[in-house]
């Protein structure tokens, strides 16, 4: 199977075991190692996947992050969960942001095994960014997002690579979501800068409104 139809086959099993992932460690079973799997890393092998792992520079006593992926003995992503009812925009990825800045990963990945988070070091080097440069929904996912995902699989990753347009990305779906907000509830300044584009007469509130 293509990374496509892995994804599929991962997404049609959601619906049905949602109400048996009210854990963390239930989410982390059912969704997220097929899912780390999928990219062809092997969750069974702690020389690649290392589970629960620890720091003992720069973290706090016996704090974890739930895997952390090698290639080539250097680590490249680190990965924390949650279970697949939790909000990730209200979690607090502490243990990302701390680990973060004391191993060699460039990318690491929050997620309750629906959505995955993909955050990377853009803004400052060497310290995790605040908001994810990619975000890919395990229930809503098109072609140029598996064009995304394709590039943290075992067998294409290229840290340059994905460093090259994850910067775009970032801004780029910043963006988008912006212009989604505006265009469903428009503020007076983004009214006044499309009537600006097309209408030629003076701007009175009631052309505004």
């Amino acid at each position: 199977m293509d990374l496509t139809d892995r994804m599929k086959d991962i997404a049609s099993r959601i619906p049905k075991q949602m109400d048996y992932t009210q854990t963390e460690e239930a989410t982390k079973n059912a969704f997220i190692m097929p899912f780390i799997s999928a990219l062809g890393y092997d969750v069974f092998n702690p020389l690649e996947v290392i589970p629960e792992y620890t720091s003992d520079i720069g973290t706090k006593k016996g704090e974890k992050v739930d895997y952390a992926i090698k290639k080539d003995d250097e680590i490249i992503i680190l990965v924390e969960c949650k279970w697949s009812g939790a909000d990730l925009h209200k979690q607090h990825a502490s243990q990302l942001y701390r680990y973060f800045s004391v191993t060699s990963a460039r990318f690491a990945i929050l997620t309750n095994g629906i959505e995955y988070e993909f955050y990377s070091d853009i803004d400052e080097t060497n310290k995790m960014d605040s908001k994810p440069f990619f975000v890919f929904n395990m229930l809503q996912f098109e072609d140029h997002h598996i064009n995304e995902l394709k590039k943290f699989t075992k067998s294409a990753f290229s840290l340059e690579d994905i460093l090259t347009t994850a910067s775009t990305l970032k801004y780029a779906g910043a963006i988008k979501k912006i212009l989604q907000e505006e265009l469903k509830n428009p503020s007076e300044a983004f009214v006044r800068f499309i009537t600006n584009q097309v209408y030629d007469g003076r701007l009175t509130q009631p052309v505004i409104e």
